[in-house]
Protein backbone atom coordinates (compact mmCIF):
# COMPACT_ATOMS: atom_id res chain seq x y z
CA UNK A 1 0.00 0.00 0.00
CA UNK A 2 1.67 3.24 -1.07
CA UNK A 3 0.93 6.45 0.90
CA UNK A 4 -1.62 8.43 -1.04
CA UNK A 5 -3.73 5.62 -0.40
CA UNK A 6 -3.21 5.21 3.64
CA UNK A 7 -3.88 9.06 3.75
CA UNK A 8 -6.99 8.12 1.65
CA UNK A 9 -8.36 5.47 4.10
CA UNK A 10 -7.21 7.57 7.01
CA UNK A 11 -9.52 10.30 6.12
CA UNK A 12 -12.49 8.02 5.25
CA UNK A 13 -12.18 6.43 8.71
CA UNK A 14 -11.73 10.43 10.40
CA UNK A 15 -14.96 11.13 8.76
CA UNK A 16 -16.96 7.97 9.42
CA UNK A 17 -15.71 7.66 13.00
CA UNK A 18 -15.78 11.27 13.68
CA UNK A 19 -19.67 11.18 12.36
CA UNK A 20 -21.08 8.48 14.34
CA UNK A 21 -20.79 10.22 17.65
CA UNK A 22 -22.30 13.33 16.32
CA UNK A 23 -24.97 11.62 14.52
CA UNK A 24 -25.97 9.81 17.68
CA UNK A 25 -25.91 13.23 20.21
CA UNK A 26 -28.09 14.93 17.72
CA UNK A 27 -30.50 12.17 17.91
CA UNK A 28 -30.75 11.76 21.21
CA UNK A 29 -30.69 15.61 21.69
CA UNK A 30 -33.66 16.45 19.74
CA UNK A 31 -35.58 13.41 20.86
CA UNK A 32 -34.95 14.36 24.86
CA UNK A 33 -36.19 17.86 23.43
CA UNK A 34 -39.41 16.43 22.00
CA UNK A 35 -39.91 14.40 25.09
CA UNK A 36 -39.96 17.95 27.77
CA UNK A 37 -42.18 19.17 24.43
CA UNK A 38 -44.82 16.45 25.44
CA UNK A 39 -44.17 17.35 29.22
CA UNK A 40 -44.23 20.58 28.91
CA UNK A 41 -45.42 22.71 26.01
CA UNK A 42 -45.35 25.83 27.99
CA UNK A 43 -41.54 25.97 28.14
CA UNK A 44 -40.76 25.46 24.14
CA UNK A 45 -39.09 28.36 23.70
CA UNK A 46 -36.30 27.56 26.11
CA UNK A 47 -36.17 24.00 25.15
CA UNK A 48 -35.50 24.63 21.60
CA UNK A 49 -32.99 27.73 22.17
CA UNK A 50 -31.13 24.93 24.18
CA UNK A 51 -31.63 22.30 21.57
CA UNK A 52 -30.17 23.87 18.91
CA UNK A 53 -27.62 25.56 21.02
CA UNK A 54 -26.87 21.85 21.44
CA UNK A 55 -26.92 20.73 18.40
CA UNK A 56 -24.72 22.87 17.18
CA UNK A 57 -22.18 22.43 19.94
CA UNK A 58 -22.66 18.66 18.67
CA UNK A 59 -22.17 19.61 15.23
CA UNK A 60 -19.23 20.90 15.89
CA UNK A 61 -17.35 17.83 16.46
CA UNK A 62 -18.16 15.95 13.06
CA UNK A 63 -16.48 19.62 11.67
CA UNK A 64 -13.76 18.91 13.70
CA UNK A 65 -13.30 15.28 12.26
CA UNK A 66 -13.72 17.08 8.84
CA UNK A 67 -10.85 19.11 9.68
CA UNK A 68 -8.77 16.35 11.06
CA UNK A 69 -9.55 14.54 7.97
CA UNK A 70 -8.44 17.37 5.42
CA UNK A 71 -5.04 17.55 7.92
CA UNK A 72 -4.46 13.32 7.03
CA UNK A 73 -5.28 13.87 3.44
CA UNK A 74 -2.79 17.11 2.71
CA UNK A 75 -0.20 16.99 5.10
Amino acid sequence: MDLEAAKIIGMALAVGLGAIGPGAGIGIIVGRAIEALGRNPEASGRIYGLMFLGIALTEALAIFALVIAFIIRYA
